[in-house]
């Protein structure tokens, strides 16, 4: 096992939290989400903040950056879209009744999940709201989107049923449910689960969705049909977040594990242990599996051999987001801060593979955070929003995964 790694750069400019850490396409940029109510642009060539976002009236929930713009989505109902060069504000999406939970931006649609039941879909450019897609009894948590290209020449019922892609989202009702997007109905409803739906994979070649859950299980389901294709069940607690890899799905748990499944046999090819809490964020990364959890470290796996390479120690709090760009691993913790590491010498080089791994997890948001164990040192920035606008966030609560959603349900 190779050496802890130390931090190259600890960027502690937020005051609260940070809830999600989204990388630019062409990688130069990254954008942090915080529970101080602010969303932060850095550059990656050198970890400087080079922008800041602010205007919410609550924390933020999740964010997404795009080449000329940043969106942000809040506790205050509302999400934002801004000028990336600028910091301004260049459109407030209001419509949602609660808590927006996740964003996703596709095809120049921007797509919204929420503690209200509903998703919905809204114009990117004019900020309008172009359909609601409400039949969730409870909040809606995680999106995934298969575009019309994506499903050409597939035969359907009806070609307008998928004239507008389909959406998929996932709740704490359980279910997991297929959207037409052109006309806002219900195309399937994925039942099965016993548990909260707490992330989502979407595999677009295959059409095939994969949810994990609360009760322990991963299943995969065919979103044109509504079948459940098979279910993965070795898991001991929840499924916290998912990594789809080409024919493989990487799985992180309540349990403290994480597994990586064959994705058309449901066979379990291997175990990552090593963890001391709950696995809360996953990112495959050139042969490499690198996770975040609630003990506050992030850890590098190898993928082929299952052998844990490195450890990288030094945030006081539950690691929300995990990202890699070259050499540089970039981890967001609820401690508030931005923590660059430097990869070089983990990767060695091994046989040329005539098939690369890639992930496939582009238009999806896979996971809902979970929270940490109380720390043993380190202070506690994380419930404490910043000025007397913000209206203060319930705690989070310190027990595990396993059996508790009290507070994902509806506010």
């Amino acid at each position: 096992m190779g050496g802890g790694g130390s931090a190259l750069k600890v960027c502690a400019d937020h005051r609260g939290g940070i809830n999600w850490l989204s990388l630019s396409p062409d990688g130069e940029r990254l954008l942090t989400g915080s529970e101080d109510g602010t969303a932060r642009l850095w550059s990656t060539a050198d970890g400087q903040c080079c922008a800041l976002f602010q205007g919410h009236e609550s924390y933020v929930t999740f964010c997404q950056l795009e080449s000329e713009a940043a969106f942000t989505c809040s506790a205050d109902h509302t999400i934002r879209k801004w000028d990336v060069l600028t910091g301004q504000c260049l459109a407030i999406y209001r419509g949602h009744t609660s808590i927006v939970n996740r964003i996703l931006v596709a095809d120049n649609q921007l797509f919204s999940s929420s503690y209200d039941r509903t998703a919905r879909c809204w114009s990117v450019d004019k900020g309008q709201m172009l359909q609601e897609f409400r039949g969730h009894h409870n909040c809606v948590l995680t999106l995934a989107y298969s575009t019309p290209r994506d499903l050409h020449g597939i035969p359907y019922k009806k070609e307008e049923d998928v004239a507008g892609g389909l959406l998929v989202t996932g709740s704490t009702d359980g279910t997991a449910k297929v959207w037409q997007v052109a006309s806002g109905c219900c195309y399937q409803t994925l039942r099965g689960h016993t548990g909260a739906v707490l992330c989502l994979a979407l595999d677009t070649p295959s059409h095939t969705a994969f949810t994990g859950s609360t009760d322990a299980t991963i299943r995969a389901w065919d979103i044109l049909s509504g079948a459940q294709l098979r279910v993965f069940q070795e898991h001991q607690g929840s499924v916290i977040c998912l990594e789809l890899v080409n024919r493989h799905v990487y799985s992180g748990s309540a349990d403290r594990t994480v597994k990586c499944w064959l994705t058309d046999t449901g066979e379990c090819m291997h175990t990552f242990k090593a963890h001391r809490h709950s696995v809360s964020a996953l990112k495959y990364h050139a042969g490499t599996l690198f996770t975040g959890s609630g003990d506050a470290c992030a850890r590098a796996f190898n993928t082929q051999s299952g052998v844990l390479q490195r450890v990288f120690r030094g945030h006081a709090f539950i690691i929300n987001c995990i990202q890699v760009h070259e050499q540089v691993l970039y981890t967001a913790s609820h401690d508030g801060s931005l923590r660059l590491w430097d990869l070089r010498g983990l990767h060695k080089p091994g046989p040329r593979r005539t098939i690369p791994k890639r992930s496939c997890s582009k238009r999806f948001n896979n996971k809902v955070g979970c929270t940490a164990e109380e720390p043993r040192a380190g202070p506690d920035v994380s419930t404490a929003p910043v000025g007397t606008s913000l209206p203060p966030r319930q705690p989070p609560t310190r027990d595990d995964w396993e059996g508790k959603t009290r507070h994902l349900e509806t506010r």
